[in-house]
């Protein structure tokens, strides 16, 4: 009998990887519904487990039979979450039950705690933009100008989904800005200025010393290598996370009790770095460097002054600047991108910090441990670089074997930092940083309210200890604990025209709503860029401030290296009829 965690974990990955390549099945798609998705499918999988085994539960109900079969109730459990989430794929999940025996017990109580599971997550928010009104102050996320109509992706799913893991939910303070002044602001965008550019516009870089440090080759691969931007054939982060920690669990010879565990608490950081991530994100509202550095100068943007500053100088900002941009892997024709969705924090940094770290204690590595370790000692092949996956242009990439000498924190920082040299993010959306000027920019770890890494990392700590470490699993985030906007009762609908996630004070720590308005212009957030801009602001243009009223309402996997048989790898079997193995 094959480990059936790692058997339906493998099952899941596809699930998400043809969700987002056949457009008949497009289910549970972008980062937010896919995180989601996985999380629920292994919680499920492991209280159908536990049931049997006796091990500390998830949710109490439904009341486990006299089987004993853990691996027929994971599989009960498993299809049944699929078959929920991923409806169009229900041929494939059910192709995969012939190697468990659906007549036992333990199957029928699987499928009891999949559907218990369904009905815990039925009232959460969905990805929909409808509603979603975005400001035209300078700082605030609006859509690429490069994909005019991209639209915007899960605006009120953070902030109207329960989380499931964590004991709070943890916020983030405001990113250095002052209007586009603030020194730091200023260091980060000639970072990715010159590190993110794409490649035809390079030569438009001034040949300041800010600008010396330009992409290079490694580092182009590396923004590729983390990609997985929702990608045909690829799928999303959440996907390649578990495809790390498959290998992880393989090395480490785990049992199924512990992939039952450790897959529990990877998913579970993984859906609540989902909801943290899209809550801060829509809450920060902070634009990406497409826009920012386009509209860098106060000439530039809806926001200008109508009295235009006299001999513009483009110094720092360039408006016709455009990132290499999220890769549009195996999607001939079509642009990379910048996401949907604002910039602060990054959801790769998000998500790679609260899912490796929950696996690094997991074995052993302590809590606040910020350095190498020895869990990833052999190499692995990002599929965004396995040799056959094509670039937007119909090139196919070259096979690339990474190795990670620090083990999963090199995986980490470089997932961090990859989004950078992709020109589709601030390099504190990632962490703080020191350096600068002619210098280079690095990491700085210390302060973990900066950026997605101390998000993540954050989230990963909650719910291993409130889990009860290795030896126990994730719990259920107390109640009390709810998301800032309360979402409808089952069976009310939701809203049309949902409120709108803007700063405020009960989104983030770091600036009370009672500041003054004063103090509040010191931040750069809701101030005009020029005194005197309101009384000469073009014809029928809403202020700074109405827009800001208006803004600010709120009530209160599969692995190319797993293509071998896995008995040659450990224990691990792979479902049948898996695409694209070949």
């Amino acid at each position: 009998m094959p480990d059936s965690i790692l058997f339906w974990n493998a099952v899941a990955l596809e699930a998400n990887r043809v969700s987002h390549s056949d457009p008949d099945k497009r289910q549970q798609n972008g980062p937010t519904l896919s995180s989601r998705a996985i999380a629920i499918v292994h919680l499920a999988m492991y209280d159908a487990y536990a049931g049997i085994a006796g091990l500390t539960r998830y949710i109490d109900p439904p009341v486990p039979p006299n089987g004993t079969s853990e691996s027929d109730a994971v599989a009960g459990a498993a299809h049944r979450t699929l078959s929920r989430l991923y409806s169009a794929q229900t041929e494939f999940f059910d192709a995969q039950l012939s190697g468990f025996n659906t007549d036992d017990p333990s199957f029928a109580f699987g499928e009891e705690v999949g559907e218990a599971m369904l009905e815990l997550r039925a009232n959460d928010m969905d990805s929909r933009s409808s509603g979603y009104v975005p400001s035209n102050e300078r700082g605030r996320h609006r859509i690429d100008p490069d994909n005019p109509n991209q639209g915007f992706d899960s605006p009120f799913y953070g902030a109207q989904t329960r989380t499931f893991a964590v004991r709070q939910r943890h916020n983030l303070d405001y990113p250095p800005f002052n209007n586009g002044s603030d020194p730091k602001y200023r260091r980060a965008l000639s970072d990715v200025r010159a590190r993110g550019i794409r490649p035809d516009l390079t030569a438009t870089l001034s040949t300041t010393p800010l600008f010396n440090r330009r992409r290079t080759p490694g580092e182009t691969l590396t923004g590729i290598y983390w990609g997985y931007d929702g990608a045909n054939r690829l799928g999303t982060p959440p996907r390649l996370f578990n495809q790390i920690v498959r290998e992880v669990a393989i090395q480490q010879d785990n049992t199924e009790e512990q992939n039952a565990r450790l897959f529990a608490y990877v998913n579970a950081a993984l859906g609540d770095a989902g909801i943290l991530a899209w809550e801060q994100k829509y809450c920060h509202d902070f634009w990406r460097p497409v826009v920012g550095i386009r509209e860098h100068d106060e000439t530039l943007g809806p926001a200008a002054p109508y009295d235009a500053i006299q001999n513009v100088e483009f110094n720092d900002g360039d408006p016709g600047w455009l990132p290499l941009g999220a890769p549009s892997t195996n999607s001939p024709g079509v642009k990379n991108f910048t996401p949907n969705f604002p910039a602060y924090p990054s959801g790769h940094a998000t998500f790679g910090a609260a899912a490796l770290h929950i696996t690094r204690m997991f074995y052993g590595i302590g809590a606040n441990n910020k350095s190498g370790d020895g869990l990833f000692p052999d190499d692995f092949v990002s599929e965004e670089c396995n040799g056959r996956n094509r670039d937007n242009e119909g090139t196919v990439r070259p096979h690339h074997t990474r190795f990670f000498p620090g083990g999963l924190w090199d995986m980490i920082i470089q997932n961090a930092i990859s989004r950078v040299f992709l020109g589709v993010h601030w390099i504190f959306d990632a962490f703080d940083f020191t350096g600068g000027d002619n210098g280079p920019l690095n990491p700085s770890l210390g302060n973990e309210r900066i950026g997605g890494v101390g998000l993540g990392l954050r989230i990963a700590r909650d719910i291993f200890q409130h889990g009860g470490g290795a030896d126990g699993a994730p719990q259920m985030t107390p109640a009390g604990i709810e998301p800032p906007i309360m979402t409808p009762e089952p069976g009310t609908p939701m809203p049309i025209h949902p409120a709108q996630p803007a700063v405020q004070g009960n989104c983030i720590g770091a600036e009370p709503a009672t500041k003054s308005k004063k103090a509040a212009g010191k931040r750069g957030a809701k101030k005009p860029g020029k005194k005197g801009a309101a009384k000469k602001r073009r014809k029928g243009a809403a202020s700074p401030e109405a827009i800001s009223r208006r803004q600010r309402a709120w009530p209160s996997g599969i692995s190319e290296r797993d293509g071998a048989q896995p008995g040659n790898r450990g224990p691990g079997a792979w479902p049948s009829g898996i695409s694209e193995k070949e």
